[in-house]
């Protein structure tokens, strides 16, 4: 059973990337490893099996393998949110039942994508999901499956298990809006990473991100500026981030990641095709961009890379 209340889910929060070996099976091993490397330098909880977590390469027995290792790995040290969105409620439901038994601590999902939804046909979607299990949901609002409107995540956040919501857009005053509107006991997560101090001046009680996989650490301390109301200085460091993002999204994303975290020193396992795998000389002109990040800020938070 869960020991964590949605109200416990806030802070830095990696997307967590899915690990794979190089025959392409789910590297268990490394995920371990990857568990304890974002706690130590800072991570608040997990986002599992998400979109940065390929979940949509990977069957059901998969991505449950995923949660179960990250689950008991974790073991109670930080929340763990499970993303369960499939084409399909149905599986959807399967994906949520297990995460429930595994030890989650909430689910979420993306809306329904691909073939158009009505606004009707993407509320009983997420109702269905919700009354499955017991854990609260996190709503998704993301422009890769399609933007909900403000009066359908209303609509939704009446339904007694959607407690949260996980917002992955730049209009940071609807954001800003819907938390004062919903209270303080409804959880919302800024979903983009070169805005999340935006995001958290804006109101978000936490920030969900695929860049927190490579360093949780740096923004744990821009959470940090945020709650000393230190503007400068926090804008300084997301400014950092964003360099380092936009040269990082020149390549193939999140494939480029799993090359970067090897720079910490990581054994960060490699991609599933369709994704790339790059070889390390296949990124020597990112880290040569990075080296001239660090020298224009003249910071040595970029020291983590080695560089």
């Amino acid at each position: 059973m869960s020991k964590f209340t949605m109200q416990d889910i806030k802070g830095v929060i990696p997307a967590m990337l899915s690990f794979f070996d190089q025959e392409e099976n789910v590297d268990l091993s490394c995920t371990e490893r990857m568990v304890d490397f974002m706690i130590d330098h800072g991570a608040d909880g997990f986002y599992l099996t998400g979109s940065t977590g390929a979940c949509f390469t990977m069957n059901a027995e998969e991505r449950n393998s995923v949660v179960k290792t990250v689950v008991q790995k974790v073991n109670g040290r930080v929340p763990v949110i499970v993303h369960v969105g499939d084409i399909g409620t149905k599986k959807s439901i399967e994906l949520a039942k297990y995460a429930y038994e595994a030890g989650a601590d909430a689910i979420s999902s993306v809306p329904p994508f691909y073939w158009k939804f009505s606004k009707e046909d993407i509320y009983r979607y997420y109702k269905d999901i919700a009354e499955s299990t017991p854990l609260p949901m996190v709503v998704y609002n993301i422009q890769l499956a399609g933007l909900m409107d403000m009066d359908l995540i209303l609509r939704l956040s009446d339904l007694p298990q959607v407690q949260g919501l996980k917002y992955t857009a730049r209009s940071h005053d609807e954001m800003g809006y819907l938390k004062e509107k919903l209270g303080k006991d409804f959880m919302i997560y800024s979903g983009c990473d070169e805005m999340a101090f935006s995001g958290l001046c804006a109101g978000a009680d936490g920030i969900i991100g695929s860049f927190y996989n490579l360093f949780p650490d740096l923004y744990k301390k821009i959470l940090k500026k945020v709650q000393e109301s230190d503007i400068q200085g926090g804008m300084k460091l997301q400014k950092i981030a964003d360099e380092v993002i936009f040269s990082a999204l020149k390549y193939d994303f999140p494939s480029v990641l799993h090359g970067m975290m090897r720079w910490r020193g990581l054994e960060a396992g490699y991609s599933r095709r369709p994704f790339y795998t790059y070889k390390a000389e296949e990124l020597s002109a990112l880290k040569e961009e990075i080296k001239k990040i660090k020298e224009k800020y003249q910071t040595t938070e970029l020291d983590i890379f080695g560089i």
